[in-house]
């Protein structure tokens, strides 16, 4: 449990970055289990604990203590990140005279390829969904939306949740999405998601809808707002209907669909544009992910790979 010397402080940073930072509830959630995790680590040390006594040794120790239990880079590097906006803000809260962070090394995380499907896989499941809903049952119909959208635009799972009926503009074939940090962003998505698109709202989406449904595009099968947990058993279901394709969730079609168009020839820029992403630099990771598959196909075809 926590000391109320010390959870006070905690309570006060997750207000700013609810009130000020405007961040997501998931960044949120996790800002706030690392940062428990820190100060209980700090009043594990000394009970009478203020957060005056959070410095450099507290941060190191805290960490060591990750590394002996066998955390992998990846969490240390976030918890190392979290500790330091944590800090920061101390010291511009006036809570602390210095920031011990700054000092704080951490190791680089490591950055895995992530699995995408290839382009018959990618079409497979999207055959599936077709046929699953040509009964017109308005679940199925619903089931072909998600998977079509997610694959078409490459949009994150979040953002298709709370895409509303007015954010898509059927003429020009776009949808407008609200994206990280609360960033508008138009993306694009081609005729097979506009017939899915199509179907649901015509013969599917008024089965489903309540007066409570609003304004939301995709509904649960009470007449609510689809949620995350109901899009994610959607794509595993649909992407485990083709054999030998990776076991992926929503963030899984969005990397395929990113690799599928670099490998198309799209610009980085513009694919940039299409995911959202602040830095390009993330968008780069997909070049990495082209680079691996051409080289996999060479080898596996050219007589002298």
């Amino acid at each position: 449990m926590l000391p109320a010397t010390l959870d006070v402080h905690l309570g006060d940073f997750v207000d700013h970055l609810r009130l000020e930072d405007n961040r997501s509830e998931h960044t949120i959630r996790a800002y706030r289990t690392d940062i428990r995790s820190l100060l209980q680590h700090l009043a594990d040390r000394n009970p009478d604990a203020r957060i005056t006594d959070l410095d450099l040794d507290v941060l190191r120790s805290w960490l060591a203590g990750m590394v002996a239990a066998g955390a992998a880079r990846t969490t240390l590097a976030r918890r190392t990140s979290s500790a330091r906006v944590f800090t920061a803000w101390l010291v511009r809260t006036r809570r602390l005279d210095a920031d011990p962070a700054t000092r704080l090394v951490s190791p680089r995380p490591h950055r895995s390829l992530p699995a995408v499907l290839r382009d018959d896989q990618a079409l497979e499941i999207m055959e599936a969904a077709k046929s699953g809903a040509r009964e017109l049952d308005p679940i199925a119909l619903r089931d072909r939306v998600i998977v079509e959208l997610l694959y078409a635009t490459g949009i994150r799972v979040g953002e298709l949740c709370a895409v509303d009926i007015d954010d898509v503009d059927a003429e020009r074939r776009v949808v407008r999405v609200l994206g990280k940090g609360d960033k508008e962003r138009i993306v694009p998505y081609g005729t097979p998601a506009a017939e899915a698109l199509d179907a649901w709202l015509r013969h599917g989406r008024p089965h489903l809808a309540r007066p409570s449904s609003g304004a939301a595009l995709l509904l649960g099968k009470r007449g609510g707002r689809i949620d995350q947990r109901q899009v994610r058993s959607v794509v595993h279901e649909a992407v485990s209907s083709v054999p030998g394709a990776p076991d992926l969730a929503p963030h899984g079609l969005r990397h395929s669909a990113a690799t599928h168009l670099l490998e198309g020839g799209a610009d980085l820029r513009v694919v940039q544009e299409v995911l959202g992403h602040t830095s390009l630099a993330t968008t780069q990771l997909y070049t990495h992910v082209s680079v691996a598959r051409l080289r996999a196909a060479h080898d596996q075809a050219h007589p002298r790979a």
